[in-house]
């Protein structure tokens, strides 16, 4: 999608600093980092939200995660990972993402 932030990403032509990217998803640092480790993880394909993805492409970004979170060395105290999905979950970019945040103790309920 031409005006889509994420996708401008995706394609190398908004800048981001990329932590990993595959033929599928891209990870990038959050430039307003909530945690030590905040990333977000966006598949390569437009997809508005989760409520719109199929459960190949969620399966896909849910690994990157995944992996994302091992990368940075959080598997074994923890991670989080959050998709908000529209206006009233404070989704911003109407493009797919997954925050993955970790580094400190992160409290419950979220905000």
């Amino acid at each position: 999608m031409a005006d889509c932030l994420f996708c401008g990403i995706a394609a190398h032509r908004v800048p981001a600093t990329i932590v990993h990217e595959d033929d599928d998803v891209v990870v990038f640092k959050d430039l307003r980092p909530q945690a030590p480790l905040h990333v977000l993880v966006i598949p390569k394909e437009h997809v508005a939200s989760l409520a719109e993805a199929d459960v190949a492409l969620a399966g896909t970004v849910a690994a990157a995660a995944a992996k994302a979170a091992a990368d940075a060395g959080y598997s074994a105290s923890g991670y989080r990972v959050v998709a908000n999905t529209g206006p009233d979950a404070g989704q911003s970019v109407a493009h797919l993402h997954f925050h993955v945040l970790a580094g400190r103790p992160l409290g419950w309920p979220p905000g």
